[in-house]
């Protein structure tokens, strides 16, 4: 079978790349690919080439294939799965699983295993670790997102508190306060959109949400998405705040607690001032999350061990999620209690991947979503009304998006596949 994929060859070098996929084994299983996300870790991962730990040193002669938020359809089941696994099924993957402890990943280190190709194959090890997810659905998009999402609710089960309450007993109670503080920091990106969604309308919801972000564009996008108002219909107090707007960032985020401090912190920013922001700002028994992943492998900050000692704070971080948390995502996103899609603001076809991993960061907005099949140039979702006159295509998904205040749905990617699409 003939394959289209972006394929990493070292560093800052993705090319699109076209060959005949290998005859599958009887243990794999072929997956058409429907859509994929964009995750920063890639971009990483083009940076370093192989010099990152997922990357094979022999990159350059066997290039890999990038992307692991995928969301496609079983195109061929190999003989040990066909009891298990239906062609024709639409599925997801949870590319957090390590197979035996290996750092190997999809989207960093296979050859043909990978989200930004028309059709990848999951190794077996792969599929004995239950990473590959079925659904009953032909939507896409959300459960691209289901990866994404799965690692930011993998950082709320993260988090510790309520450790040595009685200083005679020793537990750690895993997750976020439930009716506690909650501060997220630099949170107004695409996981931290995902973030405060999964606060207001997961099943352990603060009782005060304080968001900070200091681009005023992101910081009203979320607003827009997920207001104080829907908030306190949860429950939860939700206040944005742009730092730039405070005489006294410390003092002024500590009197939004109520003066006692945050149970649960969350930075979303490798940013050696927010941490020890945080720090600062840390309740008795609270926990910050270093959630954002630095390039820098020497990146450090200050903490305040007095506090660790005295007051019992804590300091943890995470990196992708396990099968329960992308389980739970799928749950409360068919209950339309999370909307994965709110971190979507653009779509594209697989021709521009390369030049979008490789230039991520001067590209504003969240996710950069993937269709392998369809012919379309990187499109920021509030572009299809501009340009609604050069494509009717372009008007039809237009006025998708804006009966759906502006966030990408089923409808917008079913006229995507039934105008765009241009084959395997």
């Amino acid at each position: 079978m003939r394959v289209k994929m972006a394929s990493l060859y070292g560093k800052k070098d993705i090319r699109i790349r076209e060959t005949e996929l290998p005859d599958l084994r009887d243990d794999e299983i072929l997956i058409k690919v429907m859509s994929n996300g964009i995750c920063f870790s890639t971009y990483k991962a083009a940076m370093k080439g192989e010099e990152h730990l997922r990357v094979p040193e022999n990159v350059h002669e066997t290039p890999v294939v990038t992307g692991h938020e995928m969301a496609g359809i079983i195109e061929k089941v190999g003989e040990k799965w066909k009891g298990q696994y239906k062609e024709g099924t639409s599925c997801f993957l949870q590319a957090g699983i390590r197979y035996k402890g290996s750092e190997d990943a999809p989207g960093y280190s296979f050859e043909f295993f990978g989200g930004n190709a028309t059709y990848t194959i999951i190794p077996g090890g792969y599929i004995e670790s239950g990473c590959l997810l079925t659904y009953e659905d032909d939507y896409f998009a959300f459960a691209s997102m289901g990866e994404p999402v799965s690692c930011i609710i993998s950082a709320f089960h993260t988090c510790i508190y309520d450790y040595m309450e009685d200083m005679f007993v020793y537990d750690n109670i895993h997750g976020t306060k439930e009716g506690g503080n909650l501060l997220l920091m630099a949170s107004c990106g695409p996981m931290g959109i995902g973030a405060i969604d999964y606060a207001v309308h997961g099943p352990a919801r603060p009782k005060k949400l304080v968001v900070t972000e200091i681009n005023e564009e992101r910081l009203k996008r979320a607003a827009q998405l997920i207001s104080p108002k829907e908030a306190s219909d949860y429950g939860v107090e939700l206040i944005y705040v742009n730092p730039e707007d405070l005489d006294n960032e410390e003092q002024e985020l500590r009197q939004l607690s109520g003066g006692k401090g945050y149970d649960d912190i969350m930075v979303f920013a490798a940013s050696e001032r927010l941490v020890e922001l945080g720090s600062s700002l840390l309740a008795v028994n609270g926990c910050l999350n270093f959630f954002a992943g630095p390039t820098d492998e020497q990146f450090k900050a200050r903490v305040n061990f007095y506090d660790i000692h005295y007051r019992r704070t804590h300091y943890v971080g995470n990196s992708g999620g396990n099968l329960d948390d992308i389980r739970e995502m799928f749950d409360l996103s068919r209950e339309g209690l999370i909307t994965p899609e709110y971190m979507i603001t653009h779509v594209t076809g697989l021709s521009e991947v390369p030049e979008i991993i490789l230039n991520l960061p001067d590209i504003p907005g969240g996710k950069k979503l993937v269709y392998p099949h369809v012919d379309l140039p990187l499109m920021a979702l509030a572009d299809f009304e501009k340009q609604a006159d050069e494509d009717p295509v372009y008007k039809k998904i237009a006025g998708i998006l804006k009966a759906n205040h502006g966030v990408w749905c089923k409808e917008a990617e079913q006229v995507l596949f039934a105008e765009k699409w241009i084959g395997d």
